[in-house]
């Protein structure tokens, strides 16, 4: 099984299982890619997201650059029509993340605080999510700094370019 396939294998278990919808690049699902962000739709129940990885990613230890096993690392924003989320903004690192705490989002020197639970960060609120969906659409990058549960620290720059357009493809089909 390729890494595309594994990945949609991956995608459809933890759409069962969680408030975060988790794709890449090839799945069969994607129904767009416009520049760095794919777009991508499941049906019963619909759900719609966008989905692009890291351009750029550090991991660091103890002040210097370290080489680590990191699983996908991808940032999302997700649309579920029947459970009331129009606009789910999510991160996940790839690692588990240490206890108790943070990750900080930087959208082109705007910086956002969102809380983790295992290997994904979320925005506490619904406003959150709009502001930081905003600064996104406004921004050039965002960058993701978190650190892990063995003490890594990590910084996932992720780009834009494209954001706006895919952002609203998504909202066109799970409008309802």
């Amino acid at each position: 099984m390729n890494r595309i396939s594994r990945i949609a294998v991956t995608v459809a278990a933890m759409i069962c299982a969680t408030s975060t919808a988790f794709a890449q690049d090839q799945s069969t699902n994607r129904v767009n890619a416009v520049t760095d962000w794919s777009v991508f739709v499941e049906q019963d129940p619909t759900q719609c997201w966008v989905v692009s990885s890291p351009v750029e990613t550090v991991n660091t230890k103890d002040g210097r650059v370290v080489a680590v096993n990191r699983g996908d690392i991808l940032m999302f924003v997700s649309y579920w029509p029947g459970a009331g989320k129009l606009g789910e903004v999510s991160f996940t690192g790839g690692y588990p993340f240490g206890e108790g705490t943070t990750v900080t989002l930087d959208i082109s020197g705007t910086k956002f605080e969102l809380f983790t639970t295992g290997e994904t960060a979320w925005a506490a609120t619904p406003e959150d999510d709009n502001r930081i969906i905003a600064a996104m659409k406004r921004g050039a990058d965002a960058v993701m700094t978190g650190q892990s549960s063995r003490g890594t620290n990590t910084q996932d720059k992720f780009s834009l370019l494209g954001f706006t357009a895919a952002l609203e493809d998504a909202e066109k089909r799970c409008s309802s």
